[in-house]
């Protein structure tokens, strides 16, 4: 049996530890309108929602039946990007906006999807690279809210 989610509650808006389930999605399966997937339990679930969301990081989808399903961040292979200056990290900050790539925003740092062509580049503009593991969570843009 297939459970249906259509609702997203955000981080705070909900208690953890009401959660009956947990799912771990990468930053491209949490950008989603509709998918199908297996929750930490092996239960099947249907994200159905009217549109896609930026789904973050201790949200919860909410099933059909009123449970709540936990979300986390998967792991992913990134770069973390600093540069000496604010002003050096603004005009990087600027060159990946130009490759339209996602970018997550830090203080004093600025993270991407791993990416070797990005990785040479970096330094050539004054920057450095740095390889990571961790969750990523990148601006939703101008006209996306949540």
């Amino acid at each position: 049996m297939t459970l249906h989610a259509t609702k997203i509650l955000r981080a705070g808006d909900w208690l953890a530890d009401t959660a009956i389930d947990e799912i771990v999605l990468d930053y491209d399966r949490r950008h989603r309108r509709r998918l199908r997937f297996s929750a930490g339990s092996g239960t099947e679930i249907l994200l159905d929602l009217q549109e896609a969301q930026h789904i973050r990081d201790g949200d919860a989808m909410v099933l059909e039946d009123g449970g709540l399903v936990a979300v986390r961040a998967a792991p992913e292979a990134l770069l973390e990007i600093t540069a000496e200056d604010a002003d050096t990290l603004a005009r990087l900050a600027w060159h990946l906006g130009n490759r339209h790539l996602s970018v997550q925003f830090l203080p004093g740092r600025l993270r991407i999807l791993d990416d070797h062509v990005i990785a040479a580049m970096i330094p050539a503009l004054g920057g450095t690279v740095k390889k990571l593991l961790g969750p990523f969570d990148p601006e939703s843009g101008a006209y996306h809210h949540g």
